[in-house]
């Protein structure tokens, strides 16, 4: 089965580094014309591989939004696929969030996909086709103690998903979360625990080694392709089964 974007039109949110910038980068190897959308973007020169081109970006500024997507479609034609990847955490308990902490993580995971999706889609509406890939999290799943406000907030991303892909499925639009597990990034620093902290996380997954940003993209590039066009209105858990079983570390010690 060959995947075929080649020449398809790729919006990236969220893309200046970590998962986002594999996610661009993946999606540019396999002949897409790629967008990144950021706040700021790293200086240096880009890395080896397909140019992604880098337009910088503030997700919860409606005005911004609307000044990138009209930018993409007026350079290429059109928007195929929009990746809603930006998104925060905010790791304290329910009475240690403050209100600030708590709308600025709604603001950047739920209104920057919102405000994304609706600038897009009236493009996708135009000629009758599109994809659009919302970043949800495992924690949509199962939460975590600490957790509220982001899990909250992928939690509103998914119903949002399921909504969208009912209002926009008459244009041949999909629309479908997705939700990684335990990636190691700068933001959640899994890969600098003790060893034992890490050892108790590895635990919970039935695949039992860190996610790497390629097995995101793996995913995203297939729900980006025609082979994918009646997939839509899910949430895809790309966790390796966290939790798949209440203790599937007792199938390592066997």
């Amino acid at each position: 089965m060959e995947l075929d974007l080649r020449d398809r039109v790729v919006v990236v949110t969220g893309a200046a580094r970590g998962i986002g910038a594999v996610i661009a980068a993946r999606f540019a190897a396999e002949g897409a014309r790629v967008v990144a959308l950021d706040l700021a973007f790293p200086a240096g020169p880009a890395n080896d591989g397909p140019a992604v081109e880098q337009v910088v970006c503030d997700v919860t500024d409606p005005d911004s939004v609307q000044a990138a997507v009209d930018w993409v479609v007026e350079r290429h034609g059109g928007i195929d696929v929009l990746v809603n990847n930006a998104g925060i955490v905010a790791d304290s308990t329910v009475l240690e969030t403050d209100w600030a902490t708590w709308q600025k993580c709604f603001d950047v995971n739920v209104g920057g996909t919102f405000l994304m999706c609706r600038a897009v889609a009236p493009h996708m509406q135009a000629v009758g086709r599109g994809r659009i890939l919302n970043a949800a999290s495992f924690a949509a799943i199962v939460p975590s103690v600490g957790s509220a406000a982001y899990a909250a907030s992928k939690a509103a991303v998914v119903q949002l998903t399921r909504v969208l892909s009912s209002e926009l499925g008459p244009h041949e639009i999909t629309v479908n979360a997705y939700a990684p597990g335990m990636v190691p990034t700068t933001m959640n620093g899994f890969a600098d625990m003790p060893a034992a902290q890490q050892d108790r996380l590895l635990d919970t997954l039935s695949l039992r080694r860190w996610e790497s940003p390629d097995d995101v993209a793996d995913l995203l590039i297939f729900l980006a392709s025609d082979q994918a066009s009646y997939i839509t209105g899910t949430l895809v858990d790309v966790s390796g089964g966290k939790l798949a079983t209440q203790i599937p570390a007792k199938a390592y010690g066997r």
